[in-house]
């Protein structure tokens, strides 16, 4: 297929799910810089679903995503997509106001309770009893198999005729009579649409088309495992993760997951984990808990890219017809990716959003790409 009515650049869990969505009503081509999707950020998250976890509009699209995770479509997945886990925020007594200010806002208020100490060592029984004072559970969490999600959505893609081409990066993309008009490798693709998923190189593919870039700026954020403790009460602990997010951990098939929470800008790449990162996190997680990291089993890195105000940029831009943006996901593509795929798929299509994105708290506004564009043009 090289005319299309959509093509999607990114084989991200972002691109996936709205190539899939769109595929339904339209002839789709999905073009992945890699030769396989998910090589980059989403094969590398910590895979967490939160209600509480981002700033509103992640928040209310998260929301928004449940209904799919508890009850995706008949065929979509083999296995339950989420598993339950649990959060539990942290505070040591110099904290307390940062605590308290996380806990009055209303969206957690209502998805969240407060424990005491001796509560968050009982459910988190890693933690040193010197070390936390208080904390705030959102019980309702849940791990996500990113690989049932992603399967799901390239699975539906294909059944509803949508293509998969990988390797193709996009090495020009230029608009025309047809649209837009993508050469890669692999060929040359046209489509009046053309929806830049790129992640990470989302500034550098309109970069291509000949726009200002918005501004995102890719974070890295370094992981590992270490050997957790046979002890299925550690086994069952929820994310456990520190209110100014400087450190988090949680279970991971049999291991512990340690992340130092990093966020340190990085150009787009195949990243890979900083060594001084890898210790912060052990620091710090031994710090807070009777954890002794004797061997690092895994490390690694991905990047997670955020507009400046730090929202997702979800919408046609206005000074190209045609191009619209799904970036800026930040580190919460795969918990929201129900809900921007159908928001992105209803808006690109000329429909309004779906009611229960409305509904869920989603103001448009803050995921325009327009708050951003007017900006760049400025600069």
């Amino acid at each position: 297929m090289t005319e299309a009515d959509v093509i999607v650049i990114g084989g991200g869990i972002a691109g996936v799910s709205v190539a899939a969505e769109l595929s339904r009503a339209r002839r789709v081509v999905l073009l992945e810089r890699e030769t396989q999707p998910a090589f980059h950020a989403t094969g590398r998250s910590a895979a967490l679903f939160s209600e509480i976890y981002g700033g509103p509009p992640i928040r209310a699209l998260s929301r928004a995503s449940r209904a799919f995770f508890t009850g995706p479509p008949d065929g979509f997945a083999d296995a339950p997509l989420v598993t339950p886990r649990g959060s539990l925020f942290i505070a040591r007594p110099d904290q307390g106001a940062a605590l308290a200010a996380f806990a009055g806002e209303a969206d957690v208020a209502g998805a969240t309770r407060m424990v005491s100490a001796a509560e968050a060592i009982r459910l988190s029984p890693l933690l040193r009893p010197d070390y936390v004072d208080a904390g705030i559970l959102e019980p309702d969490s849940a791990d996500i198999d990113v690989h049932g999600l992603l399967t799901g959505y390239l699975r539906l893609l294909k059944a509803n005729g949508g293509v998969l081409v990988a390797p193709a990066p996009v090495t020009a993309l230029e608009p025309g009579a047809a649209g837009w008009r993508a050469t890669t490798p692999a060929g040359a693709f046209t489509a009046p649409v053309v929806i830049n998923a790129a992640g990470a190189w989302a500034d550098e593919v309109a970069a291509l088309a000949g726009l200002r870039p918005l501004g995102l700026q890719p974070l890295r954020r370094t992981a590992l495992t270490v050997e957790a403790p046979q002890d299925a009460a550690v086994a069952a602990a929820p994310l456990t993760i520190d209110i100014d997010e400087q450190f988090y951990f949680k279970p991971d098939a049999g291991r512990l997951l340690l992340s130092p929470a990093d966020e340190t800008p990085n150009p787009p790449c195949d990243v890979q984990p900083d060594e001084w990162d890898v210790a912060v996190a052990v620091d710090r997680v031994e710090t807070a808990t009777r954890l002794q990291v004797r061997r690092i089993q895994a490390k690694w890195a991905g990047l997670r890219t955020f507009a400046p105000d730090r929202a997702p940029v979800i919408g046609f831009d206005p000074r190209a017809p045609g191009f619209f943006w799904l970036a800026g996901q930040g580190g919460y593509g795969i918990q929201t990716a129900p809900a921007n795929a159908r928001l992105a798929a209803a808006l690109a299509l000329g429909a309004p959003p779906p009611p229960d994105i409305a509904e869920a708290g989603l103001d448009l506004e803050t995921v325009s790409p327009a708050r951003l564009a007017g900006r760049a043009e400025a600069d």
